[in-house]
């Protein structure tokens, strides 16, 4: 993929690796943050709560952003907090911005939260910390659609988590809906138990197959990608 064009680009807490084939789809993607960076925070400057709520949110306006309205849907469908889907809807918000100027590959990874569009063949890595079990990767296929894959960890990176999975990963078409699945699927992985268990907590419509990796112990459960031995460094990890 040499023709792709990689950026880390950085807004506040929003830490995103943007790929696409052409400049000016990379600034609709930043372009598209900034915007809805911009609807987010002035809805919390009038109910901080909603930021800080690990419940679902009960919006009492009709004239919230939909970027609001979409964190509210998705993080409810699991019984969490908004917050749960944020990383995973800018990253939505940012392909369909690149897809409206013409892109046919755009990829958003909001810290391990990916919004994907590709016309050709991807490898998305699986990190998972310490865990002996490394270097696997999803092979997306070309498709004409965005996917969304989003992780959540209860040992890796800075995201909250009351469980104690080293990655939850989830699939689904909707990106927002994927980022608030690994939360709750995260949440649901403790240190003792059936992993199969833990996938009860997001089995809802919208979600296509999940992966959860705890110390030497992997499940796997739904309909997912194949999985290809790749190496994943810490290095690709999008972060500050």
């Amino acid at each position: 993929m040499s023709d792709v064009l990689r950026e880390h680009f950085q807004l506040k807490e929003t830490i995103v690796t943007i790929f696409a084939r052409e400049q000016r789809h990379i600034e609709a993607a930043k372009r598209s943050i900034r915007e809805q960076r911009c609807y987010l925070e002035t809805f919390i400057g009038t109910d901080p709560f909603f930021m800080l709520t690990l419940e679902p949110y009960d919006l009492q306006t009709d004239d919230a952003p939909e970027i609001v309205r979409q964190m509210i849907r998705c993080s409810a469908a699991f019984g969490i907090g908004p917050m749960a889907a944020v990383a995973g809807v800018i990253a939505k918000f940012a392909v369909e911005a690149m897809m409206a100027e013409g892109a046919t590959y755009a990829v958003v990874d909001n810290g391990g939260d990916i919004s994907i569009l590709s016309d050709q063949q991807v490898l998305v890595g699986i990190y998972a910390g310490v865990s002996p079990i490394q270097d696997l990767a999803f092979e997306i296929l070309p498709r004409q659609v965005p996917l969304g894959i989003a992780t959540s960890s209860g040992t890796v990176g800075p995201s909250i988590s009351f469980g104690c999975a080293d990655a939850a990963t989830v699939i689904s078409q909707d990106p927002a809906l994927a980022d608030a699945a690994a939360t709750a699927l995260g949440n649901a992985v403790q240190a003792e138990g059936p992993l199969e268990e833990c996938f009860k907590a997001i089995d809802r419509p919208g979600i296509e197959g999940a992966l959860v990796i705890r110390g030497e112990e992997m499940a796997l459960w739904g309909q997912l990608p194949r999985l290809r031995r790749a190496r994943v460094g810490a290095e690709r990890i999008t972060r500050a």
